[in-house]
Parts: C-alpha cells; sequence; structure tokens
C-alpha cells in the first residue's frame, strides 16, 4: 500500500469532491469551506492507494493549540469538533491502521456515523446522540403524530400554541438580517457557553447562511409575538432533509421554543420531507416529542496504538 498525504487546499478540495460520499448537508464542501475560512486550520489529508486505486481517504485539519488531528476543518468549541455525520473510509481495519499511521499526531474523530467497519475498531467510544423526526412515521401527518401522545398532553400542546396565537403569532421566513437576532439570543441565553461567543464560529455561521440563501437551501424561521422576535431558527433543506442547525429564543415568551419545534414538524409533514435532523445536544424535549435516536461515535488514538483488534500497530511501510 502507498500512503499520500495532502496539503494543498485546492488539491484538499478536488480529493474531498472526488472521495467524499455527499449524503447529508455536512458533506459539501462548500459548507465546510465556510468553517475553514474562519478558523485557517492547517489541512492534512491522507489516502492510502493499493495497485493504483484508492481504499482509504482521512481528511484533518492540525488544531494547533492542543497539537491533535481532527476532521476537515477543525471547528473546535472548547476543544470539540461541531459538524455532525462524518465518516471513516476505509475498505478494511488494515487500511485505517495506515491512515492513522501516517498522522504525524495524535487523532480525535467525532460525531462519526454508524458503520460495520467501526466493529473491528478498538478505540471506539460512544459520542453524542443525534434526534431526527421521521414524517413517513406518521403518513405525513402532523394530526397522527399528536393522536401518539396521551390526551392530556396533546391538550398542552394546543394550549402551548394557542397561547401565542392570540397574542398575534405571525411567522417570517428567511430574512436573513434575522441571523443577527439569532446569534444575539443565544449569547443571551447561554453566554460564554454559546458557540458564538467564538467570534470564529460565529463568522463561520455568518458565511454558512449565505451560502445556503445563495443556493436556495435556506430555512430561517422567525417567530414574531405581539410585533418583537420571539425566536429564530436557522436550518437548511438539502436531499430532502431539514436540518436545523442553530436556534434562539427570547427570554420574556417562555414556551415559545416548543411552538417554533413543532412549526418545524408541521412544515416537514406539509413538505414531505423525509426527515428533520435536529442534531446532538441533551435537550429534554427532543425526547418529549418522541423524535428517533441516532447514536454516533468517537474514536481517539496515539502514535504507535492498536486501533482495531488484532492489529500490531506501528511505524510501517505503505
Amino acid at each position: 500500500m502507498k500512503s499520500i498525504r495532502i496539503t494543498d487546499p485546492e488539491c484538499c478540495r478536488q480529493a474531498w469532491e472526488k472521495y467524499w460520499p455527499v449524503q447529508d448537508i455536512f458533506d459539501l464542501w462548500a459548507v465546510r469551506q465556510c468553517f475553514n475560512a474562519a478558523y485557517k486550520r492547517p489541512l492534512s489529508f491522507h489516502l492510502i492507494e493499493d495497485k493504483g486505486r484508492v481504499v482509504g481517504f482521512l481528511p484533518l485539519s492540525l488544531v494547533e493549540e492542543t497539537g491533535e488531528y481532527v476532521f476537515f476543518p477543525g471547528e473546535t468549541w472548547k476543544g470539540k469538533t461541531w459538524l455532525e455525520q462524518n465518516r471513516i473510509i476505509a475498505e478494511s481495519p488494515e487500511v485505517f491502521n495506515a491512515l492513522c499511521d501516517c498522522v504525524p499526531g495524535p487523532v480525535n474523530l467525532r460525531y462519526l456515523r454508524r458503520s460495520p467497519l467501526l466493529d473491528s475498531l478498538e478505540q471506539v467510544k460512544p459520542d453524542e446522540t443525534g434526534y431526527l423526526f421521521y414524517p413517513r412515521i406518521y403518513d405525513f401527518s402532523m394530526d397522527n403524530f399528536r393522536q401518539a401522545f396521551p390526551g392530556k398532553t396533546r391538550k398542552k400542546l394546543k394550549a402551548d400554541v394557542k397561547k401565542f396565537e392570540v397574542r398575534q403569532l405571525i411567522w417570517r421566513y428567511n430574512h436573513l438580517p434575522d441571523i443577527a437576532e439569532l446569534f444575539r439570543l443565544n449569547m443571551a441565553a447561554f453566554t460564554s457557553d454559546s458557540y458564538f461567543s467564538d467570534a470564529r464560529f460565529y463568522r463561520s455561521f455568518e458565511r454558512f447562511a449565505a451560502y445556503l440563501r445563495d443556493m436556495g437551501m435556506l430555512r430561517m424561521t422567525t417567530a414574531i409575538v405581539d410585533g418583537k422576535i420571539a425566536a429564530v431558527d436557522m436550518g437548511s433543506v438539502f436531499n430532502n432533509t431539514y436540518t436545523v442547525v442553530a436556534g434562539g429564543t427570547h427570554r420574556d415568551f417562555g414556551g415559545i421554543a416548543k411552538v417554533i419545534n413543532l412549526h418545524h414538524l408541521e412544515w416537514a409533514c406539509h413538505n414531505r420531507m423525509e426527515a428533520v435532523d435536529f442534531l446532538c445536544g441533551s435537550f429534554n424535549w427532543k425526547e418529549r416529542f418522541r423524535l428517533s435516536p441516532r447514536p454516533s461515535y468517537e474514536i481517539h488514538t496515539q502514535p504507535g496504538t492498536a486501533v482495531f483488534h488484532g492489529s500490531r500497530y506501528g511505524q510501517k511501510a505503505v
């Protein structure tokens, strides 16, 4: 086997677009580039060739402050990357071993999607759990969704929405200036725990929103109550999946988060989306809404350690 390391940005882009499958919004090079432009991490893309055929691909960025290599583009916040649905591209555990062997430092891979290859790797651990809503389960009907709850819960959900409807609840869509209010509300609620307290993440999302708008994939939802912005959520629509990526709610409108989330589900049913992806994050409402959990996984390696069962991992010619 032969190993190839790529650090030139244009060559990295070409390798990504050739070898990284596109299924979700985060699989698009242009989306990741929104974050790369802000974080500016050194690139370290690795290929393994066998008899002239690429059998493994590991696109990494170096987090210089920790010395770790993480999935491109290295958009870390408090030491952890944010973009989800990453994957290992390797035809066998031995190929993944060879990929890791090429990396000149520890590797920290997060938000890995499930694959049979993970069963053979020793250092796989559970990562955070994502949550999705599948409209098809309810025959694309919100009435069917509500009927899945006990009567008392249905009444409460209806009352929660009615409380805001009588206060002149209005929905506004894809008004890009509302993203500034999303940032403000999010930072007001979470202060230093807000991703947007990091200027790099803030700028990344500004670029991300502009890209989605330009490509016709933006779904920004603003709830206006009594003439004031009560909540703003930003999402993307790609491959018939609606991904809600960020949001903010005004503290003076308690319960509006539940209402805007119900609105997302209703919109997805009406438009016959395959899924609404609310991403990871341990918010209790996701379980109360009976969303479907999707586990993710992580791998941490150190140079010279085994990464698959039976491996004699170490320096070797590839």
